[in-house]
């Protein structure tokens, strides 16, 4: 680690400029988890999911979702952040397409996850595991919601949104509750 990160990690709780290397970190982080994917269609399966809870958890609600926030403020410019962008298009036309609702839930499931975290609710596994899947439902909701508008209906979208992820995103729901810890002390949190 070079002397400035150790710095930053050092004085993270008074450091607005940690604060800031931490809210652009984990729109980076998010655009990476976009590219890291399998092709389905209409959402593709990547692992923002894994991304959203782990940042929430490890930043907590305000650094969390403002994260999250930039990362849609960056797509929304036309950035190339998105699963399947620039291919499927970007900006707000892609924010509006069948993965909108899903994006939306990130900021749910950020704002969630994080004042949850913030409260001490992750320090225990089986409750950081309570907590993660909690975050998923925040993402599933609005994201299934938004879906049915393109698949005909709420069952279509369960079918196409819902049913191939679920396994996966409960894995990830695990693997960030319990990578948690390891993420916390990182940042000495």
């Amino acid at each position: 680690m070079t002397p400035a990160i150790h710095h930053l990690l050092a004085t993270r709780s008074h450091s607005a400029a940690f604060k800031a290397l931490a809210v652009v970190a984990g729109s980076v982080l998010l655009w990476l988890s976009a590219k890291a994917q399998v092709p389905f269609w209409p959402v593709p399966m990547t692992m923002q999911t894994l991304a959203v809870l782990a940042l929430a958890g490890a930043l907590g609600r305000n650094l969390g979702l403002a994260a999250v926030m930039l990362y849609l403020a960056e797509g929304a410019f036309g950035l190339p952040v998105f699963a399947n962008a620039p291919q499927a298009g970007s900006g707000l036309a892609y924010m509006a397409g069948p993965t909108g609702g899903y994006l939306a839930g990130f900021m749910l499931a950020a704002a969630l996850v994080g004042a949850l975290a913030d409260r001490g609710w992750t320090k225990q596994p089986l409750a950081a595991l309570a907590v993660m899947l909690a975050g998923v439902a925040a993402i599933y909701i609005p994201g299934l919601l938004w879906l049915s508008r393109f698949t005909g209906g709420l069952e279509g979208a369960i079918l196409a949104g819902a049913a191939p992820f679920i396994l996966g995103d409960l894995l990830k729901a695990a693997i960030a509750a319990l990578g948690l810890p390891a993420i916390l002390r990182l940042l000495g949190r």
